[in-house]
């Protein structure tokens, strides 16, 4: 992969990462839509909901010909562990050299119990058949997100 961070209505560069089912690959979703979303960790209470409203509208998001893809820091293993308990019909991106994140300039300076660190901005991106970035959101609120986030893959189709 590149070292560019990507941008809206560009083309984004092929790259691999390791993910759960099957090893990740951009150029395999080509001629479908693609969402993938950043998440700071999993089995917290945000990451956990937002992975499960995937999961319930996953049916609707493969109506509107749209793959998900999760992706954060978390090993490999704690993305087996975490798909496995939560029943995730999509993989899980594993990120740990921020490699990925980087690319699409997802990491940020956060305050946790009064200290700064680096962590994931809960972010979806979405990608067209083409393999285009499309649409971004940054800095998301789980709470009516995937709505949202639906009906633009559904416009894609129009």
């Amino acid at each position: 992969m590149s070292e560019e961070t990507v941008q809206l209505d560009q083309i984004i560069p092929d790259f691999t990462a390791k993910a759960t089912i099957k090893p990740f690959k951009l150029s395999d979703y080509k001629g479908k839509n693609l969402i993938i979303y950043f998440y700071p960790k999993d089995n917290t209470p945000g990451c956990t909901a937002e992975s499960i409203d995937f999961r319930e509208y996953y049916p609707e998001f493969q109506k509107a010909n749209t793959e998900i893809v999760g992706l954060s820091r978390d090993s490999m293993r704690s993305h087996e562990n975490f798909a496995k308990k939560f029943d995730l019909p999509f993989p899980l991106i594993s990120d740990p050299e921020e490699t990925v994140c980087n690319r699409f300039n997802v990491m940020k300076t956060k305050i946790r119990y009064g200290k700064p660190g680096r962590g994931i901005e809960r972010s979806t991106f979405l990608i067209d058949r083409d393999g285009k970035l499309v649409r971004e959101w940054r800095g998301v609120k789980v709470a009516g997100h995937i709505e949202e986030i639906l009906e633009a893959a559904r416009q894609l189709n129009k």
